[in-house]
């Protein structure tokens, strides 16, 4: 068959791929934003608005490695189905919990959701890889995945923001029609994929693995994977930190003054930086080793961080940011704290880091690399847990004092980048 034709017959579930690749960014980035609703509507401390978003990521310590071991056992398709089931079944909760206004319900809502974008994530990159036909086309394919899923974090805060224009009468109602969009998308998906034939190769290779002799080394037998595993926990909570503490900031009106629409809005410029970084880092990819790439990404990252920490809050900057007009989007000039200003340009840096930190985690491994990808997944939890920590910071010693977590989060990555990286494990062997 060729790639032609492959693309031909597989265009569907392609566009089907790429949108589950964005609903992945759509639904984990909604828990962040969703804080300022459950501050005002539960009365919750900063720490406490983020549990949602502790309980969607905290969901991947749970699911990442039976992910890995659920898509070997049945395969792409039916390992997505169920996570597409499981998705809209998890933000179906939540809608539930706006009607019977309870936090827990909404918690549970979170969590389930967490598992299934857990599976989606297991799922989708081999599948597009797979769907692409491998090798660079591959390759292409999730990198135009991946911009789209920066688009739909780009949208979620600044859709959350607009439905919750005051947000002293906030309610999780409001946000209804961004939840009716997340299931809609999530019962299309289950249709479609249903309904297409999708490729199966690795089904092959593993059953003539299943003879195979029990291996005394696994990829945790390797340091620098292992510092790199500790790593992606670092950057997840890192990326989901510097946002979603910054749209509580800008949200409290006793100490940014600005309106939740006017914070979703700056908030949601940040994940725009990170989708222009990401055709950056795309393009120069090729000519710039990841070493050096999250060596530069980190030490900027050190830098915008420390001058939001030091600069007073009453210091005020036009920037541009995504601005809601007429009902429609534009880009204009609005005036914020210049600490808001320093943290959206991180969005440049974490854009560039997913990539690079997995890449070197994996540089050596060989054979190993499967099962590293679940122990990433694993991993991914730190975008619940530190950002929890950085809040509860936040709510005894105020807000810009909570990101030194983020830049204890930058300075290990710059240390990994550094030193970590190296394999110091050259004599196990890779190949079968």
């Amino acid at each position: 068959m060729t790639a032609e034709t492959q693309k031909k017959n597989y265009l569907l579930p392609i566009i089907v791929m790429i949108l589950l690749f964005g609903m992945i960014s759509f639904v984990t980035n909604l828990a962040a934003p969703m804080g300022v609703v459950l501050k005002n509507q539960f009365g919750a401390s900063n720490a406490e608005g983020m549990l949602g978003n502790l309980g969607n990521f905290i969901a991947y310590a749970f699911m990442g490695i039976p992910a890995g071991l659920l898509l070997k056992k049945v395969g792409y398709k039916k390992t997505a189905l169920i996570a597409v089931a499981v998705g809209f079944i998890g933000v179906g909760i939540q809608y539930l919990s706006g009607g019977a206004g309870s936090f827990l319900i909404y918690l549970i809502g979170a969590f389930v959701a967490g598992f299934s974008m857990c599976m989606l994530n297991t799922v989708v990159n081999p599948m597009l890889n797979t769907l692409g036909g491998g090798g660079n086309t591959g390759g292409r394919l999730i990198q135009t995945a991946g911009t789209f899923n920066s688009l739909c974090a780009t949208l979620v805060p600044m859709l959350v923001g607009m439905f919750v224009a005051d947000q002293t009468k906030a309610k999780i109602t409001d946000v209804y029609p961004v939840m009716y969009i997340a299931m809609g998308i999530f019962a299309l998906a289950f249709v479609i994929l249903l309904l297409v034939k999708i490729p199966e190769p690795h089904m092959e290779m593993a059953k003539k693995a299943v003879n195979a002799v029990k291996d005394k080394f696994s990829a945790l037998s390797f340091r620098h994977f292992v510092l790199g595993a500790f790593g992606i926990f670092v950057y997840v909570g890192v990326e989901v930190g510097i946002p979603g503490t910054m749209n509580l900031f800008l949200a409290d009106k006793s100490v940014a003054g600005m309106d939740a629409t006017s914070a979703g809005f700056v908030t949601g410029t940040y994940w725009f930086l990170m989708l222009i970084g990401r055709f950056v880092g795309a393009a120069i990819g090729g000519k710039v080793s990841s070493k050096a790439m999250l060596t530069v990404a980190s030490t900027l990252g050190m830098a915008l961080v420390l001058l939001a920490i030091f600069f007073p809050i009453s210091t005020k900057i036009s920037m541009p940011v995504f601005q809601s007009v007429g009902g429609g989007l534009s880009f204009g000039m609005m005036e914020v704290p210049i600490n808001a200003m320093f943290l959206v340009l991180c969005g440049l840096c974490t854009s560039v880091m997913w990539g690079g930190i997995f890449n070197l985690a994996v540089e050596g491994l060989g054979k190993y690399v499967p099962s590293a990808s679940g122990i990433f997944m694993t991993l991914v939890c730190g975008g619940g847990i530190l950002p929890l920590l950085q809040n509860f910071i936040a709510d005894y010693t105020g807000y810009m004092t909570s990101y030194w977590v983020v830049f204890a989060g930058l300075f290990y990555l710059l240390f990994y980048a550094l030193v970590g990286c190296k394999n110091v494990n050259k004599n196990i062997p890779v190949t079968d």
